[in-house]
């Protein structure tokens, strides 16, 4: 008699969580830090369906007071968000017309401080992990309420990471422009011990030359 194929063993339900994390979608948007010279604006588009949810999230990482002014328009030219001289800010709206919205960040106000942004704009609703949890009314599966769960802790840890990679970056800076200013100091007064110590060798010595009378010239 012939052996039977072996049979695969059944994914563990850990392994299944996983997959489905791994396929859960985002919604749509981008991420980005970039760099905001003094006196200039800075403007980012995106099309939006109508009654999609959009959320923006921005920081100032370096640069002068760490402010910046930030404004959303929508595609028939209304402001929907203003913020001015902000360190950081959330801001939630769901469409209320289609078209292209428009977000820009403005260092207009300042003349010489440089400034480094970093924002997460993002469209959409998150959709749901499973298919059919979109459309089910009735209680969770053990598995489903797990899989949520632990989506949902991975969430969290992801806003924390950003969090803290945003302090840091921040804290950096911070560091960089204390050292430099601790430098300069440093050498500023290397620099002025140096005049002193020199001015007073120089008045001591002048205080010590003996100055011989010049004697007139004797005719015969």
């Amino acid at each position: 008699m012939g052996s039977a194929a072996p049979r695969s063993a059944p994914a563990p339900p850990l392994l299944l969580l996983l997959l489905l994390l791994l396929r859960a979608e985002r919604p749509r948007g981008a991420e980005l830090t970039f760099e905001l010279p003094d006196s200039a604006k800075q403007c980012f588009h995106e099309d939006v369906e109508q009654g999609v949810q959009l959320s923006l999230d921005y920081q100032v990482i370096s640069g002068g007071h760490y402010d910046v002014d930030c404004y959303v328009e929508d595609p028939l030219g209304n402001t929907i968000y203003r913020e001015t001289k902000k360190q950081y800010d959330s801001f939630t709206y769901r469409a209320e017309v289609k078209g292209v919205y428009q977000f820009c960040f403005s260092n207009e106000f300042s003349t010489f401080s440089h400034k480094t942004v970093y924002f997460d704009f993002q469209v959409g609703d998150e959709p749901p992990i499973l298919p059919e949890m979109g459309n089910k009314v009735t209680a969770l599966t053990q598995m489903e309420s797990a899989c949520v769960t632990i989506h949902e802790a991975l969430r969290t840890v992801i806003d924390s990471q950003t969090h803290y990679r945003l302090r840091e970056a921040q804290d950096r800076a911070r560091a960089e422009d204390l050292n430099s200013r601790v430098s300069y100091w440093s050498a500023g007064e290397t620099v002025a011990l140096f005049v002193v110590s020199v001015s007073q060798v120089l008045l001591l010595k002048s205080f010590f030359t003996e100055k011989r009378p010049v004697g007139r010239v004797a005719h015969s």
